[in-house]
């Protein structure tokens, strides 16, 4: 089991330690976005939060994802855009956010966004404020499964009439794959040589 006492502060180091990868190659094709990954304690273990985005939004409706959006001109940097976006989304306020260190940029796919996830800790229980007109529900997830050597797994997924195999991650029935699943690994991958 994840050392409560350790982790956190395991987690700021190991990130500290390791340059995240940019992608910068795409940058005048792409556009900037940041997401948050939502850490929390409950019932004695952490947990990472996710959402299941609305079918109302433009991009990645009914997907698994983390709070987050695109780059805006009044954030002063990409870390402000996630925490923005995650007041904006699911109601965290930026004083409860302390960010504990940045993955490396992702892309994706359909979409066109550069993805810069940044990790951190929130306090929980919380009163979320979900705009409804963004996010359909929240998704806890123990953090201890991402960690499980039988995850991701292959999945068929149907996506725009077309199936294909892809690595998923499958909890109690969710599904999350495409950039999510890229950045979850992303993140076991630095914790799992320490855990």
């Amino acid at each position: 089991m994840l050392n409560l006492d350790k982790l956190k502060e395991d987690l700021k180091a190991l990130l500290s330690q390791r340059e995240p990868k940019r992608i910068e190659d795409k940058v005048d094709k792409y556009t900037q976005a940041s997401v948050f990954l939502p850490l929390f304690i409950k019932d004695g273990h952490y947990w990472l939060l996710l959402m299941r985005r609305a079918n109302t939004v433009e991009y990645h409706k009914g997907e698994v994802s983390f709070p987050g959006g695109v780059v805006d001109e009044r954030d002063y940097n990409l870390e402000s855009t996630a925490k923005r976006e995650t007041f904006e989304e699911i109601g965290i306020k930026e004083k409860d956010i302390e960010i504990l260190g940045q993955l490396d940029d992702m892309t994706t796919i359909t979409s066109r966004f550069i993805v810069h996830p940044f990790v951190g800790t929130v306090p929980f229980p919380y009163e979320f404020n979900i705009n409804r007109r963004e996010v359909e529900h929240l998704i806890e997830v123990p953090l201890q499964f991402f960690l499980d050597p039988s995850q991701p797994r292959a999945f068929s997924i149907n996506y725009k009439g077309d199936t294909f195999e892809t690595p998923a991650f499958i909890y109690e029935g969710i599904v999350i794959w495409g950039a999510t699943e890229r950045i979850l690994e992303n993140l076991i991958s630095v914790i799992r040589p320490t855990y």
